[in-house]
């Protein structure tokens, strides 16, 4: 009986320890799904080397994606038109307006009001000059 016992320990701890080793392999998998959610995918790099300050393309200047904002409709020209349409309008309205959650808002306003396209006084936004 002892036998048999101990030899079930053992076939327990085994088990335990592979099944350790497989919640490590998916809790590694589920972190890369989640966190590739939040980046578009990437194409693979080319193994052709470039000239340093150049382009994918030749062309002189930054590799890479440009920074700063996008020209065209973007949240901050929408909620820059909306401050302009009705004056003193706060970040929930603009959220309710825009049909997005307020968060974002709350840092792209402080951004538009050092870029002096609008002003606060109080709760609400009211367009500059």
């Amino acid at each position: 009986m002892a036998g048999f016992v101990d030899t079930t320990v053992k076939d327990i701890e085994q088990r335990l320890r592979e099944l350790k080793e497989e919640v490590g392999k998916l809790e590694a998998a589920r972190t890369a799904l989640t966190s590739e959610r939040s980046r578009p995918a990437r194409a693979p790099r080319s193994a052709t080397p470039r000239a340093a300050g150049t382009t994918r393309r030749g062309r002189p200047g930054r590799a890479g994606r440009p920074r700063g904002r996008r020209s065209g409709n973007t949240r901050a020209s929408q909620a820059l038109e909306l401050v302009r349409s009705q004056p003193g309008i706060t970040i929930p309205k603009l959220a309710d307006a825009m049909k997005i959650q307020p968060n974002y808002l709350y840092r792209v306003m402080p951004a538009l009001e050092k870029d002096g396209s609008i002003k606060r006084d109080g709760l609400g936004w009211f367009p500059a000059g």
